[in-house]
């Protein structure tokens, strides 16, 4: 291995060991306790070699941010493409999205610390399209079936809003035996969504 081989190599294992220290930092202390100094001082290197590799916390945020999508598009994905009609894949993806959710919340919390993602960070940031196209698929499948001419972007933002809103009430709940009547409101919020795309 020539030298521009193993100082690359060198360079992609410390932004690694970066970002596994700020995961860890997020999982045991939150968003808010990860500073470049924290990861500095933990992987024993400077703050000037951490700034080499992400500009700020913010772009370290970041990197978090794609890191979610890209697992949460997997999760869903994966429950699509395990059902056969489109109706049956928007149940499955609800079900996906809540799982992945309560399994990583610290990701999921970071994901939508700013909001939703606007339009230009869906067109921008592959792993938030890679989500939403699963999400987009079973939708206009129905919508075609049915002949309507409702903007399936407009139903998509509002499948999603209704997800993580419920998502969202309830990660603030510690109350753990609410856990049945909450697969009941999440089953039939999909079910009245799917009635009125006329699934």
């Amino acid at each position: 291995m020539g030298i521009s081989e193993r100082k690359l190599r060198q360079k992609q294992e410390l932004r690694q060991n970066i970002l596994v220290e700020a995961r860890r930092l997020m999982k045991e202390e939150g968003c808010a306790a990860i500073s470049i100094r924290k990861i500095a001082d933990a992987i024993e290197y400077s703050a000037p070699v951490v700034y080499e590799h992400f500009e700020n916390k913010d772009a370290l945020l970041k990197e978090f941010v794609k890191e979610g999508f890209g697992m949460l598009a997997e999760y869903v994905g994966k429950a699509a493409d395990e059902m056969e009609y489109p109706s049956a894949q928007l149940e499955a993806i609800g079900q996906a999205y809540w799982n992945f959710a309560f399994e990583h919340k610290e990701h999921y919390q970071l994901m939508f610390g700013l909001g939703m993602p606007s339009c230009e960070t869906v067109r921008e940031v592959e792993e938030v399209q890679r989500f939403t196209s699963v999400l987009y698929a079973p939708l206009t499948t129905i919508l075609e079936q049915h002949g309507k001419k409702e903007n399936a972007v407009l139903k998509l933002h509002s499948y999603w809003s209704m997800l993580h809103g419920l998502v969202s009430i309830n990660l603030m709940s510690t109350d753990a035996s609410k856990q049945e009547m909450n697969q009941l409101v999440l089953k039939d919020m999909i079910s009245v969504f799917i009635k009125g795309l006329g699934g």
